[in-house]
């Protein structure tokens, strides 16, 4: 039986253990990830904190949700998010964390677990949010593709397998991607 976003919320402040996401009306846990998984999550959002000025962004390793029109709420492994979307949530602090407006950057890693479940999902329902720049990063497959947001509201895919990649949202930005790919 589908749940409403209302309930969706309530079991997501409830239960601190898990990791919930809304999914056509059901919960979805994320499921712990591997090493090499997160250890290249990390290494994105520590190159991304280095560079970027903390009163006005905040960077999200696993953390916030982001709805697509549709309803549906997922946790993006990684994403930039403007501190004045997050103003809000300082008025009442105990709030369900939850961004209905685009970020300027996100990421999904590959693993095993959920690869088929954000190519096919996840990266759509972002696209559909409108978000600026959305990543794919394959840690272990050492590539990453990029959905770059264009003016008439399409999306530019392109491939990289290494290098420094400028983020095409936030220019001031490169990320060394060569560092985020795990030794195998």
């Amino acid at each position: 039986m589908p749940i409403t976003a209302k309930t969706f919320e309530l079991v997501a402040l409830e239960d601190i253990d898990g990791n919930w996401e809304l999914h056509d009306g059901h919960l979805r846990e994320k499921p712990p990830m591997s090493f090499g998984h997160n250890e290249s999550a990390w290494e994105l959002a520590d190159q991304l904190i280095r560079q970027l000025t903390r009163d006005e962004y905040r960077v999200f390793q696993n953390r916030g949700h982001l709805r697509a029109p549709n309803g549906n709420t997922y946790i993006p492994d990684i994403a930039v998010v403007p501190v004045a979307l997050m103003s809000r949530f300082n008025v009442d602090p105990t709030r369900f964390e939850v961004y209905d407006e685009p970020v300027p950057f996100l990421t999904e890693v590959w693993s095993p677990k959920t690869g088929t479940f954000d190519i096919d999902t996840k990266i759509p329902a972002y696209r559909l949010r409108g978000d600026a720049e959305i990543w794919r990063l394959h840690p272990f497959g050492t590539s990453l593709t990029i959905w770059r947001r264009q003016p008439d509201e399409s999306y530019q895919e392109s491939h990289y397998e290494g290098g420094a990649v400028q983020l095409h949202a936030l220019p001031w930005v490169t990320i060394d991607v060569d560092a985020l790919f795990v030794a195998g």
